[in-house]
């Protein structure tokens, strides 16, 4: 079986040792993600935020 695994592998190109570009454009897409789910999240739910944070201090601030 390691034989057949090791002539399998022959045949398979050995990765390629520099992916730092790829990196660089993974991680530039993770930010990109974040970034528009808060400001999806802000728009969605900062009129509310606003609302609830408004009453509360009216709220403190009659006591």
């Amino acid at each position: 079986m390691t034989k057949f695994y090791a002539t399998l592998l022959a045949f398979v190109p050995a990765p390629k040792k520099d992916e730092k570009g790829a990196t660089a454009v993974e991680y530039g897409l993770l930010v990109a993600l974040i970034a528009i789910i808060i400001v999806a999240g802000v728009g969605l739910f900062g009129g509310a935020l606003n609302t609830f944070f408004s009453d509360l201090a009216t709220t403190i601030g009659s006591w």
